[in-house]
């Protein structure tokens, strides 16, 4: 079941290969993430070391925050995956200019995931045929509707 998606990602990128990926969370971001208040429009995934972190995800707390905790809406949190896969994902955008763009937030077996998207980025006349493509195939099951 989807939490949150990143829609303008499939808009702008090309997304080539899909990864399931853990969050480092503390707990006032579970809650506020379960009550459906994450925006991650504007986020990216950032390699350190050997290690990913999603920047730019915004949760929002809920009100009933603890009042000893001061939540950070935007902080930095880690992806979990396995060696291997972070080894892969390193090669490839170090060398072959991928991006790593955030898809959506997702419950698996009751934990919140994270898909990530292995991505090389759109030029302007490539939104543009994509829009075209859309429309025609939206003319085309208007067409089929009308006949029918």
């Amino acid at each position: 079941m989807s939490i949150a998606e990143n829609k303008k990602a499939f808009h702008d990128y090309f997304i080539e290969e899909k990864y399931e990926a853990g969050l480092v969370l503390e707990g006032w971001e579970v809650k506020s993430i379960r009550a459906g208040r994450v925006q991650i429009k504007e986020a990216y995934v950032l390699i350190k070391g050997a290690e990913l972190y999603l920047i730019g995800a915004h949760i929002s707390p809920l009100p009933t925050a603890s009042t000893h905790i001061h939540p950070d809406p935007t902080r930095t949190r880690k992806l979990l995956l396995h060696a291997g896969e972070i080894n892969k994902l390193i090669g490839k955008v170090e060398r072959a200019g991928y991006a790593l763009i955030p898809l959506d937030f997702h419950y698996t077996k009751g934990r919140i995931k994270a898909s990530i998207g292995l991505a090389k980025g759109k030029k302007q006349y490539d939104k543009r045929d994509d829009e075209k493509k859309k429309d025609w195939d939206r003319e085309k099951q208007r067409l089929m509707r009308d006949k029918g």
